[in-house]
C-alpha cells in the first residue's frame, strides 16, 4: 500500500509540549457515527459494565544520557561529547542505543558516562550500524547496570518535543502512567498518561475492569517510515508479556459479551501478536488496512505522526477514510497531539 495514503498537513502548533492538568482534563475524540468530542474524564460514560480495559503497565527507564568518547592516543582528536539514547536492551550487560555523533566513533572506542575517573560508569562500542545505532558493552550488568542508568539517565522525551525543550523534573513525573510498574521502556505508552486513580475508580464502579500486560517500548515507536510502500519497510521489535491471569480476562470478557479495550497501540499490538493467550517474546507485527482483528474491538490512543506506522495502525482498525476525516476534525478543532496531546476512542470497523 502505497505510504503517502497515510499523509495529512499537521500545524506545528498541534504539538503538545506539556500535558494537561489534571490528565483526565485532556480532550477524547470518540470516532463513532458521528464523531462526537469529550474529555478522558468522561470515559466511563463511554464505556459499558463488563468491558476491558488493558493497560500496558511498563515503566520508563531514564534512557537518555550524556557521555564522552576520550582522545584517542593517535588520530583521534580531543574528546568527543555524546549524546546518547538507549533503546533495546540485547544482553544483561549490553544496549543498542542511538548516539550522536556516531560517526566520531569506532569499534573498541570507551565511552565514559562521568569523568575519566577509572572507576566511573562506562562502556564499550562493540558494533556500529546505519542511523547512529551502536551497541555498547557496559562494565557492569543486571541490577548494577540499572542502577547505574538511573543515576546517570533522564527521561527520553520524544526527539519533537526534546527538539523544542529540555527534559526537566516534571517530565519524571508527567511521562509515567499513574500504574507503571515493570521498568524497561525508552518511551511512554502515552495512551495510559491520561489515567488518574480517581478515573479509574470511577471505572471500576461504572463495572468496567482492567487487566495488565507488558510491553517494552523501544525508540523504533518513533523512527519514520521510509519507504514508499508499506510492504518494504522493515518493523521494529519490542519484548512483551501476557501472563495467565490477562489472558484468562480476556476470555472472561469475550464469554459475557464485553468489549476489549486496548489502551494504547502499543497494548494493542502485544494482544494481537499473542491472539490474547499468555506468552512473551519478542513481536515486529505490523499492522496496516486489510489486516483483521483477532483481539480488540477498540483502542484508546492519541494522535499520531502522519505517514507513521502508528497512524496505519489506527486507519487498520476503523478505516482510512474514516482516521483521515477524524484526524482532519481534531485538526480544525485544535486537538494537541502526540505523547501529552489529546486522546482518541476508536471503534473496529
Amino acid at each position: 500500500m502505497d505510504v503517502s495514503a497515510f499523509d495529512f498537513h499537521l500545524p506545528e502548533d498541534r504539538i503538545a509540549l506539556r500535558p494537561m492538568e489534571p490528565r483526565e482534563a485532556a480532550r477524547l475524540l470518540c470516532v463513532t457515527e458521528p464523531l462526537s468530542d469529550h474529555t478522558v474524564g468522561d470515559l466511563p460514560d463511554l464505556l459499558q459494565s463488563g468491558d476491558l480495559l488493558v493497560l500496558n503497565d511498563t515503566k520508563v527507564i531514564p534512557a537518555a544520557l550524556s557521555a564522552i568518547r576520550p582522545a584517542r592516543p593517535v588520530g583521534g582528536g580531543g574528546d568527543v561529547s555524546l549524546t546518547i539514547n538507549l533503546h533495546k536492551r540485547t544482553a544483561p550487560d549490553r544496549w543498542r542505543a542511538f548516539i550522536r555523533p556516531a560517526k566520531r566513533l569506532k569499534i573498541g572506542d570507551a565511552v565514559l558516562f562521568a569523568d575519566k575517573s577509572a572507576s566511573n560508569f562506562r562502556a564499550e562500542v562493540m558494533a556500529i550500524r546505519d542511523g547512529g545505532d551502536v551497541e555498547l558493552r557496559f562494565d557492569r550488568s543486571g541490577d548494577a547496570l540499572d542502577a547505574a542508568v538511573s543515576a546517570h539517565g533522564r527521561m527520553p522525551l520524544p526527539p519533537y518535543i526534546a527538539r523544542k525543550r529540555a527534559a526537566d523534573a516534571r517530565d519524571e513525573r508527567d511521562y509515567q502512567t499513574v500504574y507503571a510498574d515493570d521498568p524497561g521502556s525508552v518511551a511512554a505508552p502515552t495512551a495510559g498518561l491520561h489515567f488518574t486513580p480517581q478515573l479509574m475508580a470511577r471505572l471500576h464502579d461504572r463495572g468496567v475492569r482492567t487487566a495488565r500486560l507488558t510491553l517494552h517500548v523501544g525508540a523504533g515507536t518513533f523512527l519514520p517510515v521510509k519507504s514508499d510502500r508499506t510492504e518494504d519497510h522493515d518493523m521494529h521489535s519490542e519484548w512483551f508479556e501476557i501472563e495467565d491471569e490477562t489472558a484468562a480476562e480476556i476470555v472472561e470478557t469475550r464469554k459475557t459479551g464485553g468489549r476489549i479495550i486496548a489502551v494504547g497501540t502499543t497494548a494493542l499490538r502485544a494482544l494481537e501478536a499473542s491472539n490474547g493467550r499468555a506468552m512473551s517474546g519478542e513481536t515486529d507485527i505490523f499492522i496496516t488496512p486489510g489486516y483483521r482483528f483477532r483481539v480488540v474491538d477498540g483502542l484508546m490512543t492519541n494522535f499520531h505522526l502522519p505517514r507513521s506506522t502508528l497512524f496505519m495502525l489506527v486507519s487498520a482498525l476503523a478505516g482510512l477514510d474514516r482516521m483521515q476525516a477524524a484526524y482532519a476534525h481534531a485538526i480544525a478543532e485544535e486537538y494537541r497531539f502526540y505523547s501529552y496531546g489529546d486522546s482518541s476512542l476508536i471503534w473496529k470497523a
